[in-house]
């Protein structure tokens, strides 16, 4: 019987993608015995998006591939000891040096390169969703903009100043966890769909990523919250810092930061697991943050509630900041996001601004029966708030202005983005953008058109990453 012709591939086969495959049948033509060596965790480091022993499973049972070991040892070592007919390399490292090739002449192998067929990144098709947005799909209200004469250069004038504030982001942190699943099929036991998870990704979320946005879009910020003592916390505080926000985050033993996971396969999402504790913070938490903002009341120019009602701000501390900033000019807006029945966005009183959804509005209100206007008016007064902008989802924002003199009091943006990836975090950007704006001296109606401009970015792309001034001048210009 004739010598089988060994083949030797190796790498880090994150994913087997459509580049892989033609890579792995480029090799198999080569010979009749295809050995595929996967870099482990160790020697692959930063490159290993998956596990190593999700990637080897991934391999053994593809049928082109003959054998499948993880290695850590530097891939010349490898070859000197196996001794391979053939090693296939792809086209990309033929103009480079390559260690393998002595290893190769020095038993009379043969060092080849695949054909050049297109070439995939795993990672890049993992990342893709999450970094990049079209801005093509986003379009700008033009009746709206007609209507209150606002114009391109005007809001990029407005957006330009919003380096000049000095923000305090008040609420609960959120670590978001997208989880990137492949499919396996139908379980055998019982009706339940079985998936293997191939990438993982992590966000600040909640109250944090209203301080990132801030920060990212120019002000100066400071972000006070109580957190758990975990890994989600210093992941938090290594995130916010590189975005530039003052981070002020009281450990609390007794509770964890907040963990919500996603797992999602083909951009749906599957499943949402969220770890968390709801109890309101201690009085002598409540304590430290308030003598916090005492301390820097006196700089700033911004406050803002981001609440989540996991307990960060129960109503006695509101009602403390609230009297704190009676004798300061400063602009106060809040969000409450309610989970269930739970949330009352009316128990932020006297706001200037208010940024609630149609349902938090209803719950709030107990009013499921009027129409849009009407509950508007009946939340602005029950909370004594100046302005509200109601977010109605994908049919956009109803702006609602407290009636003085014989200014229009109302009006309606549609939803400014036609290709939505993912709806978290829509809610937080349009909060701290349209704040920022009427901060800086912009009326309702202007703020309420960057709030939608930045609530159409940030649906456009997976995952809380913050804004920036380029995205909007992208859209703008």
């Amino acid at each position: 019987m004739p010598k089988k012709t060994t083949v030797l591939v190796s790498g880090v086969f994150n994913i087997l993608h459509p580049g892989h495959m033609r890579f792995l049948r480029f090799a198999r033509n080569y010979g009749d015995n295809l050995i595929v060596a996967i870099e482990g965790d160790q020697h692959a480091g930063e490159h290993a998006h998956i596990p190593e022993n999700l990637r080897l499973e991934a391999l053994e049972s593809h049928n082109l591939v003959s054998e499948v070991f993880i290695t850590n040892e530097p891939i010349e070592k490898i070859i000197r000891r196996i001794k391979p007919d053939i090693v296939v390399k792809g086209k990309e490292y033929e103009l480079l040096e390559n260690p393998e090739s002595n290893a190769v002449l020095s038993y009379g192998g043969q060092l080849v390169f695949s054909s050049g067929d297109t070439f995939f990144s795993s990672v890049d098709l993992i990342k893709k969703d999450f970094r990049e947005i079209d801005s093509h799909s986003i379009s700008l209200p033009t009746e709206y903009l007609r209507q209150h004469n606002l114009s391109k250069e005007k809001l990029i004038s407005r957006l330009k100043k919003f380096q000049d504030l000095k923000v305090c982001v008040i609420g609960d942190l959120i670590v978001d966890e997208y989880i990137t699943c492949h499919a396996l099929g139908m379980s055998h036991e019982d009706p339940s769909i079985v998936v293997t998870p191939t990438d993982s990704q992590k966000f600040v979320g909640g109250a944090g990523i209203v301080a990132s946005h801030a920060s990212s879009l120019g002000a100066s910020v400071d972000f006070i919250s109580v957190t758990g003592n975990d890994e989600s916390r210093e992941y938090a505080i290594d995130c916010l810092s590189k975005s530039g926000v003052n981070v002020n985050l009281f450990a609390d033993e007794a509770r964890p930061t907040t963990l919500k996971q996603r797992f999602r396969s083909k951009n749906k999402s599957l499943l949402r697991v969220s770890h968390l504790y709801q109890g309101a913070i201690s009085i002598a938490y409540q304590n430290k943050m308030l003598e916090l903002i005492k301390k820097n009341i006196n700089d700033v120019d911004l406050l803002v509630f981001s609440d989540f009602n996991y307990g960060c701000l129960p109503q006695s501390l509101v009602g403390d900041i609230m009297n704190i900033t009676k004798n300061h000019k400063i602009f106060v807006a809040a969000d409450s996001q309610s989970s269930s029945q739970v949330g009352d966005i009316s128990r932020f009183k006297n706001m200037d601004l208010l940024t609630p959804t149609e349902r938090e509005a209803r719950i709030s209100t107990r009013n499921h029966e009027d129409g849009l206007v009407v509950l508007a008016e009946k939340l602005r007064r029950d909370s004594s708030a100046k302005n509200i902008l109601l977010k109605l989802g994908e049919e956009g924002l109803l702006v609602y202005k407290g009636v003085s003199n014989n200014d229009r009091s109302t009006d309606r943006i549609p939803s400014l983005n036609n290709a939505v990836k993912d709806e978290a975090g829509a809610g937080d950007s349009l909060l701290i953008t349209s704040a920022m704006a009427m901060a800086c001296g912009a009326d309702v109606w202007e703020a309420a058109c960057l709030g939608s401009l930045a609530a159409a970015l940030q649906v456009g792309r997976i995952g809380n990453t913050p804004l920036n001034l380029d995205e909007f001048l992208q859209v703008l210009t």
